[in-house]
């Protein structure tokens, strides 16, 4: 089972996932050496401290910082957390068309963590471990999506 795989399925809880695409990335990057090469960029699986310093290093932005601007918009992100729809893409009749009047729609980066499931919360927390995965479009904005682990099985 690969690193995203044991991620999605619950058991790298202390773990986080930071994706950056190659468009942002250098070709030169460190980040290339430690992550896993995909169609079009790079994943990393670090420990929650690392990820969070890469995410820092790779960005320039705090990860928490840059979780809470996120949260403001709702957005579809891919499960294997390396694309995503910005919810800022709109084809002028309200639905989706990858692109927008600002120009193209697509990942930056991606940060995504899970948290334990937590019945005392409630909602989402009560059904399972939840997955938080933030995103971040070229049209400059941010979003985020999470769901209950298992929940996008097959996807």
């Amino acid at each position: 089972m690969s690193k995203l795989d044991e991620f999605l399925a619950g058991e790298r809880l202390d773990d986080v996932v930071f994706y950056v695409s190659d468009a942002y990335l250098d070709d030169d990057s460190r980040l290339r050496s430690v992550g896993t090469e995909t169609d079009g960029g790079v994943r990393l699986i670090l420990d929650g401290e690392t990820g969070r310093s890469a995410f820092q290093a790779g960005t320039g932005m705090g990860a928490m910082e840059f979780a809470k601007t996120a949260m403001g918009a709702d957005g579809e992100i891919a499960r294997t957390l390396d694309d995503g729809v910005c919810p800022f893409a709109s084809d002028g009749d309200g639905g989706d068309a990858g692109e927008g009047p600002d120009g193209d729609h697509g990942i930056r980066f991606v940060f995504a963590f899970a948290e334990a499931q937590n019945e005392e919360v409630g909602g989402l927390y009560a059904e399972g471990d939840v997955v938080h995965a933030y995103a971040h479009c070229t049209c400059g904005e941010s979003y985020s999506h999470k769901w209950v682990i298992g929940d996008r099985d097959g996807e």
